[in-house]
């Protein structure tokens, strides 16, 4: 079964506005992590010392397995920022199979923003934008069965 949940990307102040959120909606951080905390990447620019501080990732579970989610842009992803497309629906699925069925159906059209590969959080994940402009973040956690 594939869950969808609203990913939020901000411009410097995701911990202010997750904060916020928390305090309207209750509940505990399942994850805040931040750049610092994110290794070097191949063939990627050092992470400026001025972004290490920001939110790489933020989860607040609402209900069910409704999870709202957030990050900072920085770093090379920074210039891509721009209030009204500051959003992605992020999908979770019980396979890699289907993670990569869903990105290759998805950028069909559009394009591929980052290809689905293992990350160091332990996820098989990959970014895209389809034919209509609508981000999209997919993900199969390898500790699903079916990983």
């Amino acid at each position: 079964m594939t869950t969808a949940n609203i990913y939020l990307t901000f411009n410097g102040n995701c911990e202010e506005a997750f904060n916020f959120y928390k305090s309207i909606l209750g509940g505990e951080f399942q994850m805040m992590s931040r750049f610092s905390e994110m290794p070097p990447q191949e063939g990627m620019p050092p992470m400026p010392e001025e972004d290490g501080n920001k939110i790489m990732h933020v989860s607040l579970p609402l209900s069910g397995d409704s999870v709202l989610m957030g990050s900072d842009t920085a770093g090379p992803w920074a210039s891509g920022y721009k209030e009204g497309n500051n959003f992605s629906i992020s999908l979770s699925t019980n396979s890699k199979e289907e993670a990569d069925r869903l990105m290759a159906e998805f950028s069909a059209g559009g394009r591929v923003e980052m290809p689905m590969a293992d990350t160091f959080w332990g996820s098989y994940f990959g970014m895209c934008v389809d034919q209509f402009g609508i981000a999209w973040m997919i993900s199969h956690d390898h500790n699903q069965e079916g990983g």
